[in-house]
């Protein structure tokens, strides 16, 4: 997978003023105003099956969010599938897997992106046991420790429907973003994936519809709506 192929997912940075990348800004100011008395500094982003665009949402939030002056850090916690090596051009040596296996330590996994604020931890080796590195102890104190250093910290996620991870890390974060591809997904597949996020109490802020046609001959962009307290 080449850098320049895996560059265009970061339309935010290379069309910032696409009709997609003023979507992307919305989203970000969505969530910033979706929670007045409580801070949203973990959001989860997943989706309810593979192929809907999750990590390249996650990815051009946290460009946004960086591009607002804040402090940032993406955690590939996709620990089957994972992306963000390839998206930034980045090691995959050391990362996720790595500190919760205490091969090594969280500073050793941080990596300093060529995004002004944006810090990224790619998954690491594969490890044979994702649920249970999610469900652990140690990710908590993870999470627990970026919370001191970042001002937000986007999680991504395996798709909700595949495997269980998705719903470990919902209960570890302030809020969740599930993403949706409007040409792929039916209806009862989304509500189940909502349901799976309810029966762990996860905060839902809301949905993206990825693939929406506007009118014709216009881009696909990405929509934000349903921003709803728990």
């Amino acid at each position: 997978m080449s850098q320049s192929k895996n560059r265009r997912q970061l339309v935010t940075m290379t069309n910032p003023r696409s009709p997609i990348a003023e979507s992307y800004r919305t989203l970000r100011t969505n969530i910033d105003f979706s929670s007045v008395d409580e801070k949203l500094q973990v959001i989860m982003v997943s989706s309810a099956g593979p192929g809907e665009g999750k990590s390249t949402t996650i990815t051009n939030l946290a460009v946004t969010f960086a591009q607002s002056e804040r402090k940032v850090i993406l955690i590939d916690a996709d620990l089957r599938k994972p992306t963000a090596h390839h998206t930034f051009s980045i090691s995959n040596r050391w990362g996720l897997s790595s500190v919760l296996s205490q091969q090594c330590s969280i500073d050793e996994t941080i990596q300093i992106s060529d995004i002004p604020n944006l810090d990224v931890i790619t998954s690491g080796a594969i490890p044979p046991n994702p649920a249970e590195m999610m469900a652990s102890k140690r990710m908590t104190a993870v999470i627990d420790q970026l919370r001191q250093m970042y001002d937000i910290i986007l999680i991504d996620t395996p798709p909700l429907l595949a495997v269980t991870d998705a719903q470990i890390i919902a209960t570890k974060s302030d809020g969740v973003i599930l993403v949706v591809d409007q040409g792929k997904v039916k209806r009862d597949i989304a509500a189940k994936a909502v349901k799976n996020l309810e029966n762990v109490n996860a905060r839902i802020l809301g949905v993206v519809l990825n693939n929406v046609k506007r009118k014709t001959n216009e881009e696909a962009y990405y929509y934000y709506y349903g921003v709803q307290d728990k």
